[in-house]
């Protein structure tokens, strides 16, 4: 019978995520990931919601006027209340593929700098989709377990959890946060930075999208040995006489258009070493910094932060998916990482 009512309230951990969201069902593992993008159209002053994940990141950049497709995301926390309250809705009813069911209780993560306003922004969301209850997690800590680190012994342990919208810079110890420290740099300002330095260096406007496959297909944290690299063609509209247009961009010119953003996730791991306690600091020079999160897959971002450091630097085997894991391990082992667990706020 027991088994049976499980079946029902399956409770689940929540990567809320400001490019993808992640979903994780206890005793089932990650069963959905999808962009964090909502498509809608308003009628009489209301939102009526059209598409909700991979639907409606198709439609983003792309959108009549009637329709609007936004990400209620922003640098990991809710922009858009009623918005991520619908998508949120949408993800839950996804995963249960059942209409009525028994609220589970749902972990979510927040970014470690979120505000009392924003934490409490997003647990009203969760218990308005249908939660039980609502705890929050830290995210470097839902990273660190993610990624398989030791943080409940007495040693100090460094992640850098590179997301969408922030990076979180944390140093842990005995299962809690040492240091901590979040910027708000990550994937979205990387795309920023390729939109602006083709706007300036070629007189190119590209879109989002296009910006992020620059990204992901030939983006580097490093210039080229060559000083050229791969090259790619990309499409976008010519500033001067506003026609579309063809150009073929190389790594190097990526590379120097992402120097920026990259410098400041290196500051960022600076200014966290030189804040740490001695004895913990010692622990890093031996483990070495963990990266997470899907902007730790920037090409050579590991090589750029060991030149900057000096620490060995290595990327999660599942850095995309980290902190979901990490969120369900403490969904899955909740007595003993109770500490971490928030669940009134």
């Amino acid at each position: 019978m027991s088994s049976f009512t499980g079946l029902f309230s399956s409770d689940m951990a929540i990567d809320l995520g400001t490019a993808n969201t992640l979903v994780y069902v206890k005793g089932r593992g990650i069963v959905l990931n999808e962009p964090s993008v909502v498509a809608f159209h308003v009628k009489d002053g209301r939102k009526q919601v059209l598409a909700v994940g991979e639907d409606a990141k198709l439609m983003l950049g792309r959108t009549p006027g009637s329709i609007q497709a936004i990400r209620p995301m922003r640098e990991g926390v809710i922009a858009d209340f009623d918005v991520a309250e619908e998508m949120i809705k949408h993800f839950i009813r996804k995963v249960h593929r059942r209409t009525t069911f028994s609220k589970p209780k749902i972990i979510v993560c927040v970014p470690h700098g979120a505000t009392p306003v924003e934490k409490r922004a997003i647990r009203q969301s969760v218990i308005s989709a249908g939660a039980r209850r609502a705890g929050l997690i830290p995210e470097p800590i839902a990273a660190a377990i993610g990624a398989g680190m030791p943080i409940t012994d007495p040693t100090g342990n460094m992640v850098v959890d590179i997301g969408g919208g922030t990076t979180e810079v944390a140093v842990l110890s005995l299962g809690d946060i040492v240091y901590a420290r979040s910027v708000r740099v990550g994937g979205d300002r990387m795309d920023e930075a390729i939109v602006s330095y083709l706007r300036r260096q070629q007189n190119l406007l590209i879109g989002d999208a296009t910006a992020e496959r620059i990204k992901t297909t030939i983006g580097s944290a490093r210039m080229p040995d060559d000083g050229r690299g791969t090259a790619i063609q990309i499409r976008g509209r010519d500033l001067v006489n506003g026609v579309p247009k063809e150009i073929e961009i190389t790594q190097a010119q990526v590379a120097e258009a992402l120097a920026e953003p990259v410098q400041q996730i290196c500051e960022a791991v600076m200014t966290a070493l030189e804040t740490t306690p001695p004895d913990l600091a010692a622990d890093i020079v031996d483990r070495g910094v963990m990266l997470t999160g899907g902007g730790a897959l920037l090409g050579e971002l590991d090589l750029a932060l060991r030149e900057q450091t000096g620490l060995a630097v290595s990327i999660a085997d599942e850095s995309l998916n980290c902190v979901a894991l990490g969120t369900g391990k403490a969904l899955e082992y909740e007595k003993q990482l109770r500490h971490v667990i928030d669940y009134d706020s």
